[in-house]
C-alpha cells in the first residue's frame, strides 16, 4: 500500500481579512500553513497564488495522523461528501500544527532579538571603550 499525499485548502473570512489554511497530508503525517488573502480571493487567484508561491509557503513541522477506513458503501460517500461540502471551518489537527508553528516562530523571534539586543550592546561598549582609549593616548 502505497502512502496517501493530498493538499486540502479551506478559504474563509476572518474577520477583516480572507484566510486560507492549506493542509498538507504526506503519508501518515500532516502539516499546516496559513496564508491571508485580504479582499475575498477569486477561484483564479488562489490557483495563481498556489501556482507562484507554493514552495515558498511555510508548513508546519508534521505532526502524526491517523487515516480512517474509508467506506464503500456509496450512499456513505454520498453523506460524507455533503458533510464536507458544509464544513466550514477547519480542522483541529490543523488548528493545533498551526498553534505548534506560531509557538515555535514566537520562540525563534525572541531569541533572535535577544542576540540582536546582546550584539549592539557589546557593540555600544566597545564604542565607549575605544573613545576612552583614545582620550588616554595624547598624555
Amino acid at each position: 500500500m502505497e502512502p496517501l499525499n493530498k493538499s486540502k485548502l479551506t478559504v474563509f473570512f476572518d474577520d477583516p481579512f480572507w484566510v486560507g489554511i492549506l493542509e498538507r497530508i504526506e503519508g501518515d503525517k500532516l502539516s499546516v500553513c496559513k496564508v491571508t488573502f485580504g479582499a475575498e480571493p477569486t477561484d483564479a487567484q488562489i490557483y495563481a497564488f498556489l501556482l507562484l508561491h507554493y514552495n515558498k509557503l511555510q508548513f508546519s513541522r508534521p505532526i502524526k495522523t491517523e487515516q480512517k477506513q474509508k467506506a464503500d458503501n456509496p450512499k456513505r460517500r454520498l453523506k460524507n461528501a455533503k458533510k464536507m461540502l458544509e464544513n466550514k471551518g477547519i480542522g483541529t489537527k490543523s488548528q493545533q500544527a498551526l498553534k505548534k508553528q506560531y509557538e515555535e516562530m514566537k520562540i525563534e523571534r525572541k531569541t533572535s532579538g535577544k542576540e540582536q539586543r546582546e550584539a549592539e550592546k557589546q557593540r555600544q561598549f566597545d564604542l565607549k571603550q575605544q573613545k576612552r582609549k583614545e582620550k588616554h593616548k595624547g598624555h
